[in-house]
């Protein structure tokens, strides 16, 4: 990564202009970025309160098991244990879910993955509680598990709902259709984690009246805690949930799992009870990127136009359906990617099986079969001789063409200037065949072979995504601003996940009011709603949200000043702190108009509804698209296998640059998170169970893995139904960056790399007879 990421402007359309200092535009730090440097920063692991106890979870060994039976007597009579819970002592509920409430709070009659949670101890001390939950003897009878997906459709069922969770086929021109040349694959992608920094934590806190408040660090509190309500036999509003401090968030902190628990052991023993998940419980317990299977055939002409694509999508969604109807969604309708397809026929088909649980990893779907399409592209530019390239420039989209779906992409879609960017950006300069540099060749100093057998591949990828959620989903958020004092507060319950919310709630304040001190509130559900922090939501609805709000409230200020002087508010401006008219008549400071006035209003941000995909895989199911090319440039021992990357060129189209050097961190990140799923990230399971879940056997890319990150363009056209005509910005970036790696082993090779991660015999070239 350059040294200079943080601070530089990239490249954008129009003449570069001066940064603004406060406002839309500048590159206003996170307010709390000097305590989390500093290790001040009060997490979900920080939390204390008096007369705490301490709870673990007991979890299955097993992948696939019959729970004969549950002894906790063991566990009950240790000195300082003050409850033990299972399935019989869930008051409400026993399952819960998102979308569908599939998913037991403690294993009943059958487990159905390693690591699902079978009971929970409160105890004084978190040793005591761990060794409760050891002593407590569960009798099983060992299952044989369906791990594999494809053999799920004629396995037994293993949940009362089946083994089949949803299926899509799309059907989009003329079945009939061929192309002169014909290229297949089939593909397989690995179980990513999300590998969060902290690793789950929460505290339950019963209250007076019965209810109980939960202090986590949920990434969606209201619906947390109308999960939790319902298996808690309350009502919602006698659960409140709490938001402390998130440790980033991709979709891991949805999960209530770790929260139910909690709550269970507070309301039994009346105490507050925290809980602090080990990193293997953390690996075992939240969901992870859906393992998929792939399997395509392209048809293109002599000149390298797609005629059509056909496609097999499999998700294997572990043991419950969590976020995997959304997956299947986005897979199946990007499933060609960001190019013109005439003809599309796409079967997409998301089943349980007894590995661990998958849901929402930034891009789900999408990241899948990008890396799948884009191996075709590949293969299509060997078939026809043409340069890769050249071959998706010839088939990119654009604004106004139309999806497999039937949706036309009204939103602005630059993918050919993109991928243009990138070709045209300067290669990184070759490394010297000298011993001072052998640390430049894969596998390090340590590992590294002979220089001679290192190639060097250059390889190209264009992606894109969906913003905000999918198929007639409702998004909403609400948003009060208040100004008293001279100070101004945001309440919103759209939680800071990294994301840079906050920065940006604070940036539209003092751009609209022209006011410099802005809080933003804590998170809780006594706030109405604001929705989950996934697909680029609380950037453009939260976001539009508090706009509206603190318009309101801009009117407020402004109009006894317009009664006065005669005018409309229209013709006043605020900026710099000042309020000025069109025609200088008034001036005046924005401290001097409130004069310790209190002025606040509450404003909404709806988006424009979408529909479901029908039987035939078409609807205007999407709010918004983003996309993003890539090239990547890879040096691979190809003796060995070991593959180092060593420069990425980015190219993407934001929409409207909020915050320059958010948004350069932002990319930065999801091109690193997408390097990891291509070379190391696999959760690797054995007949259901996980191996070694722990951050040794799970590698995760480090600094020194981390290539340079060239952001070589940002193109700015706004989108004009996003508030401030601004796009989603993490998750474009790490959908098409594994697949711009694969593309660059591919060149290096001329091995197929049909498998991601990639495992080093399949970037060992073939040798030539």
């Amino acid at each position: 990564m350059s040294n200079d990421a943080a601070t530089a402007i990239p490249a954008v359309d129009g003449p570069q202009q001066e940064l603004p200092t406060h406002g839309i535009g500048a590159s206003l730090p996170s307010a709390d970025a000097r305590a989390k440097a500093e290790g001040t920063f009060p997490y979900a692991s920080d939390l204390w309160a008096e007369g705490l106890l301490w709870a673990a979870v007991l979890r299955s060994p097993h992948a696939h098991a019959r729970v004969v039976s549950i002894d906790t007597s063991a566990a009950v009579e240790m000195p300082g244990v003050r409850a033990v819970v299972t399935h019989a002592d869930v008051p409400g509920n026993a399952t819960y879910g998102r979308g569908v409430a599939d998913r037991p709070v403690f294993a009943a009659d059958l487990v159905r993955h390693h690591g699902e949670a079978i009971a929970a101890v409160a105890a004084d001390h978190p040793d005591t509680a761990r060794l409760a939950a050891a002593a407590i003897a569960v009798e099983y009878e060992v299952l044989d598990p369906v791990t594999d997906p494809e053999k799920a459709f004629a396995a037994p069922p293993l949940h009362p709902d089946g083994n089949l969770i949803r299926h899509i086929p799309l059907r989009y021109g003329d079945p009939e259709a061929t192309g002169e040349v014909i290229v297949e694959g089939l593909y397989r992608i690995g179980r990513q984690d999300p590998a969060p920094i902290g690793a789950e934590a929460g505290l339950a806190v019963p209250r007076p009246d019965g209810g109980v408040e939960i202090y986590t660090a949920s990434t969606d509190p209201h619906t947390d805690r109308d999960l939790a309500a319902a298996c808690f036999g309350l009502s919602p509003d006698q659960v409140k949930v709490v938001v402390t401090g998130v440790p980033g968030a991709m979709g891991d902190r949805e999960d209530p799992g770790f929260q139910i628990p909690l709550g269970v052991l507070a309301l039994r023993t009346g105490c507050p009870v925290k809980l602090a998940a080990t990193r293997e419980e953390s690996f075992l317990g939240h969901a992870h990127r859906h393992p998929t299977l792939l399997r395509y055939r392209h048809h293109a002409d002599a000149e390298g136009r797609l005629v059509k694509v056909e496609a097999q999508i499999l998700l294997d969604a572990g043991a419950y359906a969590e976020a995997s109807p959304e997956s299947l969604a986005a897979a199946v309708a990007f499933a060609c990617g960001p190019y013109v397809v005439p003809h599309a026929f796409v079967e997409g088909w998301a089943v349980r099986t007894n590995n661990p649980p998958s849901g929402h990893v930034r891009g789900e779907g999408a990241m899948q079969v990008c890396a799948a399409y884009e191996a075709q592209m590949d293969k299509l530019a060997v078939r026809l001789g043409m340069d890769p390239a050249e071959l998706r420039l010839r088939n990119v989209l654009a604004t106004g063409d139309i999806l497999p779906t039937g949706q036309t992409v009204t939103c602005p879609a630059p993918v050919a200037e993109l991928l243009r960017a990138v070709r045209e950006a300067p290669l990184p300069p070759l490394p010297k065949d000298s011993p001072e540099d052998d640390w430049l060749l894969p596998g390090g100093p340590e590992g590294a072979g002979e220089p001679g057998a290192v190639r060097r591949g250059v390889g190209y990828a264009v992606g894109m995504v969906h913003m905000l959620g999918a198929e007639g989903t409702d998004e909403v958020s609400t948003a009060t601003v208040k100004v008293q004092d001279g100070v101004a507060t945001v309440i919103c319950a759209a939680v800071e996940t990294g994301q840079g919310f906050s920065t940006l709630a604070r940036q539209i304040v003092q751009e609209t009011l022209g006011i410099d001190e802005v809080h933003v509130a804590s998170v809780d559900t006594d706030q109405p709603p604001a929705g989950p922090a996934t697909h680029g939501r609380h950037t453009w609805v939260s976001g539009g949200a508090v706009e509206r709000a603190a318009k309101m409230v801009r009117t407020q200020l402004l109009q006894p000043l317009a009664h006065k002087f005669g005018m409309s508010t229209e013709l006043l401006q605020i900026a710099d702190g000042k309020i000025t008219s069109y025609d200088g008549v008034l001036s005046t400071t924005v401290m001097e108009a409130l004069d310790g006035k209190e002025l606040w209003a509450t404003a909404q941000c709806r988006p424009h509804p979408t529909e479901p995909l029908d039987e035939a895989g078409q609807g205007d199911a999407f709010v918004g698209l983003a996309f993003c090319a890539i090239r990547a440039v890879v040096d691979v021992d190809i003796e060995l296998g070991s593959i180092r990357v060593v420069d990425m060129a980015v190219a993407q189209d934001v929409g409207r640059i909020l915050n320059p050097a958010q948004l350069t961190t932002r990319i930065e990140a999801g091109v690193t998170q997408g390097i990891g799923a291509a070379l190391t990230e696999n959760l690797r399971t054995a007949r259901g169970l996980v191996r070694r879940p722990d951050l040794t056997g799970y590698a995760l890319p480090t600094s020194l893995d981390a290539p340079d990150i060239r952001i070589v363009k940002l193109v700015e056209e706004r989108d004009v139904v996003a508030p401030f005509g601004a796009k989603a910005a993490s998750a474009v970036p790490v959908v098409t960056s594994p697949a711009a790696v694969a593309s660059a082993v591919r060149a290096a090779t001329g091995r197929p790399v049909n498998r991601l991660p990639i495992r080093p015999q399949a970037a060992v070239a073939v040798p030539t007879v």
